[in-house]
């Protein structure tokens, strides 16, 4: 994985949690990752091997894994994107199991450009609340 290209989709993922793994428990150990992604032991050798490669992360002996500068720019960037996914579907009243299904099924597609649209509707519906209601009610009308 070359340091100048952006992470790949899989490589995103492992970023990200570790970066939640990081913050909940002060580590991210091999053996967490693959439970928590439901992967090998051997796949997150493989691919933390990668990202150490391209300056993502540093393994630290008892430390564990340790995002470096480069990780946690990227771990923040795909962790504001899945919150404004989520901000923009909570909006509409979508429950959070289908939030977690859609964005883990889209989040990866969507250019930073579409995701300040989202953010940006999402803030007008919230500074618009009788436009969100009546947006609301237009579906509704239109389902048989």
């Amino acid at each position: 994985m070359p340091t100048t290209m952006s992470p790949s989709q899989s490589a995103e993922d492992y970023l990200e949690r570790i970066h939640e793994l990081i913050e909940e428990k002060g580590y991210a150990r091999v053996v967490d990752i693959a439970s928590s992604l439901k992967v090998k032991q051997a796949s997150v050798t493989s691919m933390v091997q990668k990202l150490g490669e391209a300056g993502y992360l540093n393994y630290e002996k008892y430390r564990g894994l340790m995002l470096t500068n480069k990780g946690r720019e990227v771990a923040r960037k795909i962790r504001n994107r899945h919150e404004t996914l989520s901000r923009f579907f909570s909006v509409f009243g979508l429950d959070a199991e289908t939030q977690k299904r859609d964005i883990e099924g889209i989040e990866h597609h969507l250019s930073p450009a579409t995701v300040e649209i989202l953010a940006d509707l999402a803030q007008f519906f919230e500074d618009q609340p009788q436009t969100l209601k009546v947006f609301r009610r237009s579906r509704k009308n239109t389902r048989p």
